[in-house]
């Protein structure tokens, strides 16, 4: 009896987490889109203002973000996507990071990139990406950008399937927060001056 009932509910178990899988992301809505209470929508609340800045800037000189995600464009609830643009002045860098609630789909609008991440055997796939190309990034893997290019700048467009795809900056993360200095330490395999020193060094650039 026990093998004849394994037989019908496994494969259903194994079901459900085939579609939990799939599934995974950005809950699904019941309605067109979600809205503050209270307040009358027109096209204004579906229209997002805060890429004109861009228009006609000088490029900045430092590595920037412009996000439009769900804190900075509230009707993106429910809808599985955002954007955002990312501008590299040359030879500037985008630190290895994560986003773990969403694919990246990066669009090369302007110079060139080198891209790179890191699967979960500890594989690096690496790329340079020309003006047009565009490179997936998987969801959740440690990943990175580089404008080698020591005269020009480049700019990109990335789209995610998340309203709020999220980031996890590793070196922010593992040097910024308060994880204590020996336990760095003994995971780098150094001492804890060294790992004090980093931490003195990465703050100038937070």
């Amino acid at each position: 009896m026990a093998s004849a009932v394994s037989k019908i509910v496994l494969p259903f178990i194994a079901f459900a987490v085939f579609v939990q899988i799939a599934t995974a992301g950005d809950p699904d809505i019941l309605t067109d889109f979600i809205a503050p209470a209270n307040q009358t929508i027109d096209g204004k609340f579906f229209t997002f203002t805060g890429m004109r800045v861009l228009v006609g800037a000088p490029p900045p000189s430092n590595f920037t973000v412009l996000k439009a995600a769900l804190k900075e464009f509230p009707a993106l609830e429910g809808q599985s996507v955002s954007y955002a643009v990312l501008q590299y002045p040359a030879g500037s860098i985008n630190p290895p990071h994560t986003h773990p609630r969403a694919a990246e789909l990066l669009f090369v609008i302007q110079g060139s990139l080198q891209v790179g991440f890191v699967d979960t055997t500890n594989k690096l796939f690496t790329q340079t990406l020309q003006l047009g190309d565009i490179f997936v990034f998987p969801k959740g893997l440690v990943h990175f950008q580089y404008n080698a290019d020591s005269q020009e700048p480049a700019m990109a467009v990335s789209s995610f399937g998340s309203a709020n795809a999220g980031t996890i900056s590793l070196p922010t993360t593992l040097f910024g927060t308060d994880i204590d200095d020996t336990i760095l330490a003994k995971a780098f395999k150094t001492d804890v001056a060294t790992i004090q020193a980093l931490k003195a060094d990465l703050s100038n650039t937070w």
